[in-house]
């Protein structure tokens, strides 16, 4: 029976899992498309060091330390999972323990030591987080599921760390009471004590309950944790890795300029353009309105941001008291397009645009149109306030580049819209008549005529 409910429940989570991971990677997709250029040896060597070996966290070293614990106890884990499953499926128990003998309590007695040092700093960021208030924790974006989100994870890392040692403490004391059914583990650095500590007393059917109990809590732990994962600011764990491999390669000073604005500025100083690379239709739009506008990769970002604050805490429009905060434009690109996709997904006919082909008969991100764009998200004020310093990509633990949809957005509003702060528009008239930011009356290069 219980074999029949393991398999029964893992399928069902695996179920439901899939069609939210894939639903994530749809809306991630609904971006344009990006090339992607450069070495793949460098590409994965910025994988190995930055999202597995966790390097430019180490820019901040005591919440470094913490979070290694908790990402290394979570890698190590995985080992235990693989048996679990194992023992679920097949109904056996400590499937790998006879076969790997002594190298089995190495591992085992390794996990024990990483969760416990995990349950330390999970307690730690309990009180970071909500005691201790870090001023990047409490921003306004920050207010109402982030903070919940951030707590229900830690909270899930402590009745996991709870079920494993519940699971293994009842398992040691049953060891010597069964060794037919309970295989030696060696000694274990903490449950070999703490399981006769609290569990010596206690019949051997209770001990079994017990040893279930800690089986069930940590394996429901789990999967409710792949439940909610796609929710949650921690799909980071999976996405960090393609989106430091994706990343760009080049300086992050250098921002990528409009080919068609590029080639219409060379045709009218008279340099060399090849006819079908000027701009041919007088309604192209410039930069990003909303999610569509965006390439993958930007979508990408968003989902793989962390929350960790690290970008707003360096950003020195923030530092100043302006409205931008880096962090919260990636989280509203996330959100906008978690809305949209739900949206799509409906096939509600609603949705399509009044001026879509009627060859697309289909809802889809082609031809989809709610009345709202990234805009109701992001204040015009916010954008603004960007003095593009690189500062919060530079932060990114994870190599997020907010400046990207920040640039395109006010691409949009500048070039598509003709609008922009007041104080902006004379000297994109005064650039456009005399080449320069000052409105003088002669050219720019005037001066050297002669």
């Amino acid at each position: 029976m219980q074999q029949l409910i393991f398999i029964a429940l893992v399928g069902t989570v695996g179920y439901f899992a899939f069609k939210k991971f894939r639903s994530v990677y749809l809306n991630i997709m609904m971006g344009k498309s990006e090339k992607i250029e450069g070495s793949t040896s460098e590409r994965i060597t910025n994988v190995l060091l930055i999202a597995f070996g966790q390097k430019k966290m180490f820019k901040r070293w005591i919440p470094a330390v913490l979070h290694l614990f908790i990402y290394v106890a979570f890698l190590f884990t995985q080992i235990e999972l693989i048996e679990i499953i194992i023992d679920g499926i097949f109904g056996v128990h400590r499937f790998f323990a006879p076969f790997l003998g002594g190298f089995y309590t190495l591992i085992i007695s390794t996990i024990e030591v990483l969760s416990f040092l995990a349950l330390v700093a999970t307690f730690i960021f309990l009180y970071r987080r909500n005691l201790l208030k870090i001023p990047r924790f409490i921003k306004s974006e920050m207010k109402g599921f982030p903070t919940l989100d951030a707590n229900i994870i830690l909270f899930a890392e402590i009745f996991l760390v709870i079920g494993i040692f519940t699971m293994n403490g009842a398992d040691s004391v049953l060891q010597g009471l069964d060794p037919t059914h309970y295989p030696s583990t060696g000694t274990l650095p903490i449950s070999s004590w703490l399981g006769p500590m609290l569990f010596g007393g206690l019949e051997t059917s209770s001990l079994i309950l017990v040893e279930r109990f800690g089986w069930w809590l940590h394996l429901s732990v789990v999967l409710g944790f792949i439940l909610y994962l796609p929710y949650s600011k921690h799909l980071h764990i999976f996405l960090a890795f393609p989106n430091v491999y994706f990343s760009k390669l080049t300086s992050r000073g250098k921002m990528d300029n409009m080919p068609e604005i590029m080639n219409e500025v060379k045709s009218m100083l008279g340099m060399e353009v090849q006819e079908n690379q000027l701009v041919a239709n007088d309604n192209l739009e410039f930069g990003a309105k909303d999610i569509k506008d965006l390439s993958w990769k930007n979508i990408l970002d968003a989902y793989s941001c962390t929350e960790c604050g690290r970008c707003t805490d360096v950003c020195p429009a923030n530092l100043t008291g302006k409205k931008l905060s880096p962090r919260k434009i990636l989280m509203d690109i996330r959100d906008r397009a978690t809305e949209i996709g739900n949206n799509i997904a409906t096939g509600d006919a609603k949705y399509i645009s009044a001026t879509a082909s009627s060859e697309q008969p289909k809802l889809s991100i082609d031809n989809y149109d709610d009345g709202k764009s990234l805009f109701d998200y992001i204040s015009r004020e916010e954008i603004h306030a960007c003095t593009t310093c690189n500062a919060c990509v530079e932060a990114c633990p994870v190599l997020i580049d907010p400046l990207e949809p920040i640039l395109k957005l006010r691409r949009y509003e500048i070039l598509s819209e003709s609008a922009g702060p007041p104080d902006w528009l004379p000297m994109f008239t005064a650039m456009e008549n005399g080449g320069s930011v000052w409105q003088v009356p002669d050219e720019r290069a005037a001066w050297a005529e002669d």
